[in-house]
């Protein structure tokens, strides 16, 4: 009797783990937490999507391509749902709040960010990270590092230069919040932006290849402005 009990607890157990891997990132309090971010919203409204329905392995390989990386398999996977916050100010869309899961040095992390109509980044900041130099992260000297990058500074440039790990021990972790940045702005374009930015992922390999650079300079200046 104890051996079925044992068995039964362990599978209960298994599958509760399962479950939390597939799930995705949510806000903890989307009305306080949009308010917070776009205080002059009137309202929001959620979706819920995933790489499965809106193109399944093919879509994930895409998405592995431009991440430069593997889809992790369990925390990863093309079944996952993502949350997408779209604000308005009355009718008119402002912005949107999207986050996602990535895996750190030393458990979960939880990354949210806020973006204008266009896929500029307005704010950021973790929902959660576990690390003992968690405070040099969440430190808004850092992430205010991220705010007025788009996914063009992530397609064109070498953002490991321009953004400073902010710990002495914890290169892991910073790595971990590049890729999951990267990974949450693609995703965005996929989902919300009608893929806005692929014209500078997929760059022309023959001499012609300049345009995509000088698209990528007026786009800077676009934000400049």
């Amino acid at each position: 009797m104890y051996t079925k009990t044992i068995l039964t607890v362990m599978i209960i157990l298994l599958g509760v783990q399962n479950t939390y891997a597939a799930v995705g990132c949510t806000l903890n309090d989307p009305d306080r937490d949009i308010k917070r971010l776009f205080p002059k919203a009137t309202n929001y409204k959620t979706e819920f999507i995933t790489i499965k329905e809106r193109g399944d392995k093919k879509l994930a390989k895409e998405i592995e391509a431009k991440l430069a990386d593997k889809l992790e398999p369990t925390y990863e996977s093309i079944d996952v749902p993502y949350a997408y916050y779209t604000v308005l100010e009355k009718k008119q869309t402002v912005g949107y709040v999207h986050g996602v899961n990535q895996k750190g040095m030393y458990g979960g992390i939880q990354i949210i960010l806020a973006t204008d109509p266009n896929g500029v980044i307005m704010d950021c900041y973790y929902q959660k990270i576990t690390s003992p130099e968690s405070r040099k992260f969440k430190d808004k000297k850092f992430t205010k590092q991220f705010v007025g990058l788009s996914l063009v500074d992530f397609y064109t440039k070498d953002l490991k230069k321009k953004i400073k790990d902010p710990s002495k021990k914890s290169a892991g972790d910073w790595l971990a919040t590049l890729r999951g940045i990267r990974k949450n702005m693609i995703l965005l374009d996929e989902f919300m932006l009608k893929n806005k930015y692929d014209k500078y992922f997929y760059k022309p390999k023959n001499k012609d290849g300049e345009e995509s650079k000088k698209e990528a300079k007026n786009e800077d200046k676009k934000r400049d402005q």
